[in-house]
């Protein structure tokens, strides 16, 4: 409740701030705006990129001025009272004077509607301008993949979209990485949200396609952001229209696999903003079918005599998937210096298990055969509100930002194995709540045309607990009785102190370089209980609470060369990933009995230096991208399998356990090259690859666990090609490919797939109604999983359906008069800790 009261503090120095800076700079009282949409007279289509100056009554100078944007739209900002006189010119066009064009200190805002300007009579006819922004956008910190112009994304979901952004790759199980990297962070515009930190990849199947205009990956992040996630960050960002008037879209699809919707609205009258958007997915149920061998092999030892256990199931498990995702924003202009905006996002989902199936176990020669039956509820929701409050001083581009975030989860699980033989039967049940409070600023200084100065501070706040109830049955579920040993109790806490600067320098000659500093202080606490457990037990596990503190400097440093249509980028970046809860959670998971898992609380975060070469080019309507880079991890984590001997509900039990550990270091050299061309004009070709060199060095005990410490080449790539027919229809074809991916013990599966969708558009294109098909030559995909050290070797292969056909449609209504330039909202971005298993270990194989 304390954390409540901080971010109510923050809300309310947010106000007072509004009283205490005035409009700045010892300005008027108030400034205001004049806007309008710039319209061709004879065709009646919006003119982009139209220049709009303003002038003073008589004056032969512009005093300010700016360009219109995609849909002929603009705004003058920070105007003062006065008369004026506007200019509107485009290639081909004689200039359109206005004038007298007014604003007064009751009433700041001038909007002029639609100005009409007519061709001149010696017009160039073989002008074209092409205001659209492109499919990929490389920025100097950061690529930008504009979704909403992607035709096979609608009817998918946010997995869907990012399986297509170039450097990012989605494994089987929903797992998002950066460059085979999946120590990364996902933001929603610019923000977390707290039920991702639990499940990553369940909460990004919950977001429709046609919420997402745009995905953001940040490859060498600057010292801006958090010091965590060293694959670095993912930003989706939504369609949050800001425009004069009533607006909204109706968007969805109907599959063979999956169905989903999505309503966005948009209201927007003087300086009062407010955006509705709620959207969801539901799956039909999906069945796999899955292979499992274990051997595992141990020698005598004292009185305890050899084993040679062989494990082989044969089971299919049915998964039904859920989710909705909603969002209210609102915000509101004091005036052009003062602002406020608010967001409270709701999100729900879950998904459901069914199966079973025949088990063998082969015990030193003598072999017994039964049968095992799993069902699963899992469910995750919560909610994030944040308050960002922004003061803009009278300089361009000088600002402060003060924002506040309260980010709930709950999770819950519950789960019923049932055996006829060998492995307990039980009934389980895990609740998990997760808060997390957050309070920033951050501050702006563009001191003259060379040198901005940005710096800022920040806390972190999270508080998590988890309720585990674990009750062995009989072979039917019935019968329950508490299962001491694995029933539990654990709270964790996690404080994050930061502060940081950066400095950018825009120097002679096209070059620019960023440089900065963050420091952070992170303070963990967690205290693991078993009140049901009574010491001297059989299994008994001693734990005590622990604590940590550790204080990391993070310097980054990019430099830029630009020449022409041609970029170079030479950048250094300094990376930690710190261990979530499952990482750090001392007990040990025995739902399934054959693969235990356990967390250390002794873990130290993971460090990682980067060091990267890019270079960009734009040919005409071409841009081709290619990067190489070096980087090195110490602390790397990763899970460890060993051979255990286990007593469950006094039974020996032989399996497998998996622990966390800090393995050693990892060297890797990769390269990536991303590229976008227009043969013709109709036809546009993208394709995108990435490889990576994992040539790990495990240290210490890890070293006689290993079984891959070689060099191994890992990949992945995509390739797409999309036509633009005559009466607006469109077709695309595209695929992907991922090589599998390596630990110091084995391999996990590999993963790609190809799709096709076609689209036709009405009513001016404000209705479009589409196809897609996914594997349309394939019903099954099949992944195939490698472990093996010293004492076992264990395989699995699944085969999931991922052949599906759908239909999808669009729908924009509302009358606009005004709409303002996309621009990245400021405020709390917390791109942190380790997500690891991002599909909530439960969740099994994704997609449409």
């Amino acid at each position: 409740m304390k954390r409540f009261y901080i971010l109510i503090a923050l809300f309310c120095f947010a106000l007072s701030a509004q009283a205490q800076f005035g409009v700045g700079g010892g300005g008027p009282s108030v400034t205001g705006r004049i806007s309008g949409t710039v319209i061709d007279s004879l065709t009646k289509k919006p003119l982009d990129y139209a220049t709009v100056g303003l002038y003073r009554v008589g004056g032969k100078s512009p005093i300010t001025g700016v360009l219109t944007d995609e849909k002929g739209n603009f705004k003058l900002d920070n105007v003062k009272a006065g008369t004026y006189k506007l200019a509107v010119s485009f290639i081909g066009y004689p200039t359109k004077f206005i004038e007298p064009v007014t604003t007064t200190a009751s009433k700041p805002d001038n909007k002029l509607g639609q100005i009409f300007i007519s061709p001149g009579a010696h017009a160039l006819k073989e002008v074209a301008v092409v205001g659209q922004a492109a499919l990929i956008e490389n920025k100097i910190d950061k690529i930008v993949y504009n979704a909403e112009k992607d035709l096979t994304a609608a009817g998918g979901n946010a997995t869907d979209v990012l399986q297509k952004v170039p450097l990012v790759n989605v494994d089987i199980n929903g797992n998002v990485s950066i460059r085979g990297d999946q120590n990364i962070k996902v933001l929603i515009n610019g923000k977390p949200s707290g039920a991702t930190s639990a499940s990553l990849s369940d909460v990004l199947k919950t977001i429709p396609a046609d919420q997402i205009k745009s995905i953001e990956v940040v490859t060498s992040p600057s010292a801006k952001y958090d010091a965590e996630g060293s694959g670095g960050i993912i930003n989706i960002i939504t369609k949050q229209k800001n425009v004069s008037g009533f607006s909204g879209s109706v968007s969805g699809g109907v599959g063979t696999r999956q169905n989903n919707g999505n309503v966005n609205v948009n209201y927007n009258k003087n300086r009062f903003s407010l955006g509705i958007n709620a959207g969801g997915n539901l799956t039909w149920p999906q069945t796999s079918l899955t292979t499992f061998d274990q051997v595992i092999s141990t020698p005598a030892s004292g009185s305890d005599p050899a084993v040679e256990l062989h494990n082989h199931n044969s089971t299919s498990s049915k998964i039904k998937r859920h989710g909705a995702i909603g969002s209210v924003t609102a915000g509101y202009e004091f005036n052009a210096f003062n602002s406020i905006n608010s967001t409270f996002r709701l999100n729900d989902g879950g998904f459901n298990t069914n199966g079973g199936g025949d088990y063998n176990r082969t015990l030193n020669g003598s072999s017994l055969d039964y049968i095992g039956r799993t069902t699963s509820h899992n469910h995750f929701g919560g909610f994030d509100w944040n308050i960002d409050y922004t003061h803009k001083f009278k300089k361009e581009g000088h600002e402060l930002v003060v924002s506040g975030q309260w980010s709930h989860s709950d999770i819950t699980t519950d789960y019923t194995s049932l055996f006829t033989a060998v492995n307990p039967s039980q009934v389980g049940d895990n609740n998990g709540k997760n808060n997390e409070y957050t309070g920033q600023a951050d501050y702006t200084l563009p001191v003259n045309k060379v040198l901005k100065i940005e710096a800022g501070a920040k806390t972190i706040q999270r508080r998590i607990n988890s309720n585990y109830d674990i009750f062995n049955t009989d072979a039917d579920g019935n019968n329950p009785v508490r299962d001491a040993l694995n029933s539990n109790l654990y709270d964790y806490n996690q404080n994050v102190y930061a502060g940081y600067s950066v400095l950018t320098f825009t120097l002679p000659k096209s070059y620019s370089i960023l440089v900065g500093g963050r420091i952070e202080n992170t303070r963990i606490k967690g205290d693991p209980q078993n009140p049901f457990q009574e010491e001297g037990s059989s299994g008994f596990q001693t734990l005590q609470p622990f604590t940590a503190s550790y204080t990391t400097y993070i310097p980054s440093l990019t430099l830029q060369k630009q020449f022409g249509s041609n970029t170079i980028k030479l950048s250094y970046s300094k990376r930690i990933q710190r261990p979530s809860l499952q990482f750090l959670n001392p007990f040990i998971n025995r739902s399934n009995v054959q693969n235990q898992t356990v967390g250390n609380p002794n873990l130290q975060p993971e460090i990682s230096q980067t060091v990267e070469l890019n270079y960009n080019t734009f040919v005409k309507s071409s841009v081709l991208n290619f990067s190489v880079y070096y980087k090195h991890t110490s602390g790397l984590i990763e899970g460890i399998a060993q051979p255990i001997t286990d007593t469950i509900n006094g039974k020996p039990v032989i399996a497998t356990r998996t622990t966390y550990s800090n393995i050693g270091i990892n060297n890797s050299i990769g390269a990536s090259f991303f590229g976008s061309i227009n043969p013709v004009k109709p036809l546009t070709i993208r394709a995108s690859i990435n490889a990576f060199t994992y040539s790990p060095s495990p240290q210490g005990v890890f070293i006689s666990n290993s079984s891959a410490t070689g060099t191994y080449l890992q990949y992945s790539a995509f390739g797409s090609a999309s036509y633009q027919f005559p009466h607006n229809f469109l077709a695309e074809l595209f695929g992907f490919t991922n090589s599998s991916r390596r630990t110091i013990q084995g391999t996990n599966p590999s993963f790609g797939i190809y799709a096709f969708g076609v689209k036709k558009q009405f009513l001016d294109k404000k209705l479009a109604i589409g196809f897609n098909t996914v594997q349309p030559f394939a019903r099954d995909k099949h992944f195939d999983q490698n472990i093996n050290s010293p004492g076992f070797t264990q395989t699995s292969s699944t085969a999931f359906p991922f052949r599906s056909f759908g239909i999808t449609f669009s729908y924009s209504f509302g009358k606009l008069s005004f709409s303002n330039p996309n621009q990245q909202k400021k405020g709390v971005n917390n791109d942190d800790q380790k997500q690891g298993d991002q599909a909530g270990g439960q969740g099994g194989p994704g997609g449409r």
